[in-house]
């Protein structure tokens, strides 16, 4: 089972960008987001190889367009799913494990958990 270290804020962090509260959290929104296959990538390596507080989307590596990987960060934030904050010209994420966990225990280590198919 894996287990999720949960980074302290940063005293210099600033403030996160409009996101649901954890009881506005909805099941059906976030297993939504989570059903595209890139954005369950995006989530599963946030939660297993995260280091840092925040990451830029260009910490995940993806050979996709500046705007499809905006388009995905800001469905997982609308969702719930992650934390956004602005630095500079620059948007950094986190998952909100807490705040998932609180609302649905377990979901995260599902998604930590699972394994993608082999490709055919």
């Amino acid at each position: 089972m894996t287990a999720f270290k949960v980074l302290p804020v940063p005293a210099d962090a600033p403030e996160p960008l409009p996101e649901p509260a954890v009881g506005d959290l909805r099941l059906e929104a976030v297993l939504g987001v989570l059903n595209d296959p890139l954005r369950l990538g995006i989530v599963r390596k946030f939660l297993l190889e995260r280091e840092e507080f925040d990451h830029s989307c260009g910490w995940l590596g993806l050979d996709r367009p500046k705007s499809s990987l905006t388009h995905h960060f800001k469905v997982l934030r609308e969702a719930g799913v992650i934390r956004q904050r602005q630095y500079g010209l620059e948007r950094r994420s986190h998952v909100r494990i807490d705040d998932l966990e609180a609302r649905f225990p377990g979901l995260l280590r599902l998604v930590a958990d699972w394994t993608p198919p082999e490709p055919a």
